[in-house]
């Protein structure tokens, strides 16, 4: 049976009448759903054309996944090229997921019954965003979205000044303005040669981003509490075409890798330098231990690097962070002949789950928003942790709701009913105020943040993170 016979037996289109070539890059589910686009319909209209072995891949809410990626047999790929009305080498040379099919397939299968699997982009051939939609435009004739295989430090169009957000979240934006961040593109410019000194390093580019990624998204966490932070607030709103407004909180997750790219490919530089990791043996003592201190050379110099000539006393002190507790300590070890005692080895480039970013998607979950931007305790915090809170910011104020100043009793029996009541309503507050706490804490808020917005000493902070509860009578 002939390619065009089995589009005609497949169903709605009988014949293929328009070109629709791959992009370079692009996920098979991407061309999939432009080809729809290309006659007016919806991608569904064309899934008749494979037997599927599974269920498309859906978010949460229901809707398909743009990251979403499709494996074709030898039939099914021969029913894509046809329907395109392209050479299957051009799809060879386009489509990374193209060569990931023959194993997904037996001989056993039914001659002529073109068949396709689903998988998630990431799962198949890496990161996948969304394309620029200027350069799609450009090159298809479309005003589509198109999805493509893009790594962290590839999301930059240049030409069009776009930064090319993750494909993996619904969250309704495809590409970020370049145009008032220019430092955005010049980054990437510079990433290509921070990537030829890691490989004369001998090591792998993709390690030294992910670590430099790592330090700095932690740093972007931490630097709400920065007063002296300035240069990433700008960007940020920048980014948000002006004024992230009511929308901070979602504007955060959602920018962040494109507002922290310039910072990473910095950090990712400064930690190949040979010179670096000299002041980093320095500060260490070098084979005469001593402790770190918060005004060490390293941190500085690495501070000034990033244009934050004050940055270097405060990230000295993040003790448990990808920086300190993984680069520093495995290059001092290794300088040492020391092995790690967790037992890892000595790959100063390795970062531990724990200290992995977490995805945009963990970011837009916690905490939940209101419209106005502030946080919604009634979506953030379960149901029976609401109500405890509730109940104790209740008896708070009718406690405080009893004192009189002025009741005509004796100054003494007066005095001591004043402090009992605000000796009762202090404990309430301050019960309410752990439980608040806590519910930040599990919420995912950093320790760091819940101590300083609560006023609470670090110690109980580590205690409550520690046990996850707070007592109750």
């Amino acid at each position: 049976m002939t390619t065009q016979a089995a589009i005609h037996e497949a169903g709605p289109v009988q014949a293929a009448v328009f070109r629709v070539p791959p992009l370079a890059g692009e996920t098979t589910w991407s061309l999939i759903c432009r080809i729809a686009a290309r006659y007016g319909q919806e991608p569904g209209w064309l899934l008749g054309h494979w037997q599927w072995k599974n269920h498309q891949p859906r978010q949460p809410g229901g809707r398909p996944r743009a990251d979403a990626e499709v494996l074709l047999d030898q039939d099914g790929r021969a029913m894509l090229a046809g329907l395109c009305r392209v050479d299957e080498e051009v799809f060879e040379r386009s489509l990374p997921s193209w060569s990931h099919a023959e194993e997904q397939f037996t001989a056993r299968q039914q001659a002529g019954a073109a068949s396709g699997s689903w998988r998630i982009g990431a799962m198949v051939a890496g990161p996948v965003a969304f394309g620029c939609r200027l350069c799609t435009a450009r090159r298809s004739g479309q005003a589509v979205s198109a999805v493509r295989y893009a790594e962290q430090w590839q999301r930059v169009c240049v030409r069009h000044r776009r930064w090319q957000l993750d494909a993996d979240v619904d969250h309704g934006l495809e590409n970020l303005d370049l145009r008032e961040s220019p430092e955005v593109a010049q980054a990437q410019r510079r990433w290509a040669g921070v990537e030829r000194r890691a490989r004369r390093a001998g090591v792998e580019p993709a390690e030294v981003f992910g670590l430099a990624r790592a330090v700095v998204c932690r740093w972007w966490e931490q630097a709400l509490g920065w007063g002296e932070e300035r240069i990433w607030p700008a960007r940020l709103h920048r980014l948000a075409g002006g004024d992230a407004g009511p929308r901070f909180w979602w504007w955060h997750a959602v920018a962040r890798d494109g507002v922290v790219f310039p910072e990473v490919v910095a950090v990712a530089d400064a930690l190949l330098d040979p010179g670096m990791e000299e002041l980093a043996w320095g500060d260490s003592g070098r084979n005469q231990i001593r402790p770190r201190t918060a005004d060490g050379a390293f941190c500085r110099e690495l501070g000034v690097r990033v244009g934050r000539p004050w940055l270097g006393p405060v990230v000295a002190v993040d003790y448990d962070g990808p920086l300190v507790a993984g680069w520093l300590g495995a290059v001092i070890r290794r300088r040492r002949g020391v092995r790690d005692p967790a037992g890892w080895d000595q790959n100063p480039w390795w970062v531990s789950r724990e200290r992995q970013p977490v995805s945009t998607g963990v970011q837009l979950r916690r905490p939940a928003e209101r419209e106005d931007g502030t946080i919604s305790w009634r979506k953030a915090v379960p149901d029976t942790d609401r109500a405890r809170l509730e109940r104790l910011l209740d008896e708070a104020v009718q406690v405080l709701g009893d004192v009189h100043v002025h009741s005509g009793r004796p100054v003494a029996e007066a005095s001591r009913n004043m402090l009992r009541f605000l000796a009762k309503g202090s404990e309430l507050l301050d019960r309410a105020l752990l439980e608040a706490a806590r519910a930040a804490l599990e919420a995912g808020v950093p320790a760091q943040f819940v101590g300083e917005w609560g006023k609470i000493p670090a110690d109980l902070v580590e205690e409550l993170a520690r046990r996850g509860l707070v007592a109750d009578d």
